[in-house]
């Protein structure tokens, strides 16, 4: 992605590392922002297909899982790692039991 594409961006992202668990991969984000997460992974993954994972966060008190279902709209390998990037469609916050 050039600078120039970076810049275009609507939202704010942050460097954050957080584990995501999609059904058959396991990974970390690399950043995250209010309509996209770009994570790395050890599969390969469609560009355009739709994906579900789940996030989990830690805060203060509790465990909670962001379950999110989104579109890939980008995909890069770095060595033995794929950095997969997803547009959110929808996502909600759930308290671990």
């Amino acid at each position: 992605m050039t600078s120039s594409q970076r810049d275009q961006r609507l939202e704010a992202r942050i460097e954050v590392a957080l584990p995501v668990a999609l059904d058959h991969d396991a990974g970390l984000t690399r950043n995250v922002s209010a309509s996209g997460i770009c994570f790395e992974v050890d599969c390969d993954y469609t560009l355009g297909s739709e994906i579900s994972f789940v996030i989990e966060l830690e805060t203060f008190n509790e465990k909670m899982f962001l379950n999110c279902k989104g579109r890939i709209i980008r995909t890069e390998d770095h060595g033995d790692k794929k950095d997969v990037a997803v547009q959110l469609l929808e996502s909600n916050l759930q308290a671990a039991r």
